[in-house]
């Protein structure tokens, strides 16, 4: 069959069939001047035909262009969603992005998860944050989320907040920590709920800000947070500080527990005063039994690395043989009295000296 004639019979269908256009654009497709019957099917508004020669021309920019501008007559969720994630223009899947706000923002999630590796998630999240439909994309965006983009963790977490959903909040903070930290801890340490200020605490303390940590769990008597804070901290000040707020306000039960958690951090004579001073041996005494315990441990290893040492500077010394006579002389033998030798108590006398009695 002629391709002109295919042709030609596309067009008396589009003005007097239409009907039947569908069909036969279906079967003859590849065989028809497809510009020539595009032209002619936008002519007579049959939106849908040319929708179908666009996308088996493989002109995708187009095809989605028009189910965007003709939605009524052209539009389908899965023709589009795969039309979409072959056009060129990236600029396209933003432009697509606000039509689905507009025309099936049940479905957008579904479509943003098409082409989520053509897009720039944070410009993403700057559109939905512009259209204010944050929420409509949460799923899309719990999904991108093992990309740790700083502004899809920053949407995620300001959701969680505005949900009141302290667990999911935590577990994105614990494993995905590319965000303003020390800002969203400004924001959560004044949170009605106690849970979103342990959060804050929690941030400060993985930002080392200490001080502010331990100030806010004091303050919602969170004092196991605190002493965990302090110790991981390694402060021997707010150590002793922490120590002070709790027997100053009678929890000796927390003092005694302080003493454990911070032990590396406490001075046995602080904690000793201050029992003294407020008269909780009770809950001192077991640190200060396993405190002289380990003192005693280490002054006996001392001292045996002291006796060892000391055993071995002496061992040379000891093993060294006598020095013998001078080279050259014999050994000296001892003279028994009566054999030349002078009686015991004897001075010797003087002989006469040279040049007496005339020599």
């Amino acid at each position: 069959i002629n391709a002109e004639y295919m042709g030609e019979l596309g067009v008396v269908f589009a003005k007097h069939r239409p009907d039947k256009l569908m069909e036969h654009i279906k079967l003859f497709h590849r065989r028809v001047n497809v510009h020539k019957l595009i032209r002619v099917c936008e002519q007579f508004h049959h939106w849908a035909e040319a929708r179908f020669l666009y996308t088996h021309n493989d002109e995708f920019d187009n095809a989605a262009k028009l189910m965007m501008k003709y939605t009524a007559q052209a539009w389908d969720h899965e023709i589009f969603k795969d039309t979409v994630s072959k056009v060129s223009s990236v600029e396209l899947c933003y432009q697509a992005l606000h039509f689905y706000l507009k025309v099936a923002p049940t479905c957008l999630c579904d479509l943003l998860s098409t082409v989520a590796a053509r897009v720039d998630h944070d410009r993403v999240v700057y559109e939905l944050r512009k259209a204010n439909h944050l929420a409509l994309a949460k799923p899309f965006l719990e999904t991108v989320q093992d990309t740790n983009t700083k502004g899809v963790n920053e949407a995620l977490n300001e959701l969680y907040i505005e949900e009141e959903d302290y667990e999911s909040l935590r577990l994105s903070i614990e494993q995905f920590n590319h965000f303003d930290q020390l800002a969203l801890a400004e924001r959560l340490r004044k949170h009605d709920l106690l849970e979103f200020r342990r959060i804050a605490a929690m941030l400060f303390k993985k930002n080392k800000k200490w001080k502010q940590s331990v100030e806010l769990s004091k303050k919602d008597k969170m004092y196991k947070d605190a002493m965990e804070t302090v110790a991981e901290g390694e402060d021997k000040d707010l150590a002793e500080e922490l120590l002070r707020f709790f027997v100053d306000n009678s929890h000796y039960e927390c003092f005694c527990a302080c003493l454990y958690t911070c032990y590396d951090l406490m001075r046995p004579d602080v904690a000793l005063e201050l029992a003294w001073r407020h008269k909780n041996f009770d809950f001192v005494m077991p640190f200060l039994i396993q405190m002289f315990k380990e003192y005693t441990e280490k002054i006996a290893d001392l001292t045996e690395r002291l006796e060892k040492r000391e055993a071995e500077n002496q061992q040379p010394a000891s093993g060294m043989a006598p020095a013998g006579p001078p080279m050259g002389m014999g050994a000296m033998v001892p003279v028994q009295p009566g054999y030349g030798a002078m009686p015991p108590g004897m001075m010797p006398q003087p002989g006469p000296m040279y040049g007496q009695h005339g020599w």
